[in-house]
């Protein structure tokens, strides 16, 4: 196992923002996102990362775009198709960075969900409804749903997003803009849930962003990635409780069975949860891509 874990990456010179995991550098009409092996859970970045996490990430977002055919942002993800500062340690930079066209950011995280799960199921148990949208009685955790729904929410700086309604959203974008999110996001949804049971996987959700380019609505972003859907192995899927996923489940699982707040920083992670928690991000990669994962 690669025993080298980037936490923080650097360019001399060059504007960068920091997501929780991601670094974001401003080329000017051009965008360079660079995937760490940070990890976040319960809205903390860890002080431990995975090692290869964001290669993985990477590689399967230009997996899935290349795949989908959708109107996206991608530019390349070689870096030495990329005009870098000349000092640039482009070998720390392989693998996890995607060079993107700059777009106006359409300002709703464009959710699908097509099972009960998460914060869905918690809010049906309690109304019979997931983000305001009735659903039939008598479901349990992790129930297919009779269709997936499109469950927008607010993009937020800090903090967690805001679930709102479509009708929240045509205020905010206009009607014309949120139909063609909804449709656009469903029919995404749709194919990629197609093809990922080919490969004996299950998406139960994920979330889409959009940009637009001189009108054009584009996909952006990450895209059917661990870190922005919820993965099931199919032949183990069974209602009616939580399902084993290909994610950072290790990670909360042993946090939350450690006495820490949530409100003061988190501790570091044992090397068991670390190892296991790279395995299922790689698994994700060589079972949605039918490659092995190299480094």
């Amino acid at each position: 196992m690669s025993t080298t874990v980037v936490l923080e990456t650097s360019l001399a010179g060059l504007p960068v923002r920091r997501g929780k995991v991601r670094d974001i550098y401003d080329l000017g009409n051009q965008l360079l996102l660079v995937s760490t092996d940070r990890i976040s859970a319960f809205d903390w970045v860890l002080p431990s990362g995975i090692p290869d996490k964001g290669r993985v990430l990477t590689q399967i977002a230009a997996f899935w775009f290349d795949l989908l055919k959708e109107p996206n942002h991608l530019i390349t993800t070689d870096v030495d198709m990329m005009d870098l500062p000349e000092d640039a340690d482009r070998q720390s930079l392989a693998g996890r960075s995607t060079l993107c066209r700059t777009t106006e950011v359409v300002p709703i995280e464009c959710v699908v969900r097509g099972y009960l799960a998460g914060s869905g199921w918690k809010e049906y148990q309690a109304s019979g409804t997931v983000c305001g949208i009735q659903l039939p009685d008598g479901l349990v955790e992790s129930d297919r749903l009779p269709e997936p729904i499109f469950t927008p929410s607010t993009k937020a700086a800090t903090g967690h997003d805001e679930n709102i309604s479509f009708e929240r959203t045509v205020e905010i974008v206009g009607s014309a803009m949120a139909e063609q999110l909804k449709s656009r996001s469903l029919d995404i949804f749709r194919r990629g849930c197609e093809y990922a049971e080919q490969r004996g996987m299950t998406i139960a959700d994920t979330k889409f962003e959009f940009g637009q380019i001189d009108d054009e609505l584009i996909l952006i972003d990450e895209v059917l990635t661990p870190d922005s859907s919820r993965f099931w192995p199919t032949d183990l899927y069974e209602p009616g409780h939580s399902q084993p996923s290909y994610d950072k489940q290790f990670v909360r699982d042993w946090l939350s069975a450690t006495d820490w707040d949530k409100n003061s920083p988190p501790p570091a992670l044992p090397d068991d949860v670390v190892a296991r928690t790279r395995e299922k991000y790689v698994e994700a990669y060589e079972r949605l891509t039918g490659k092995t994962f190299e480094v």
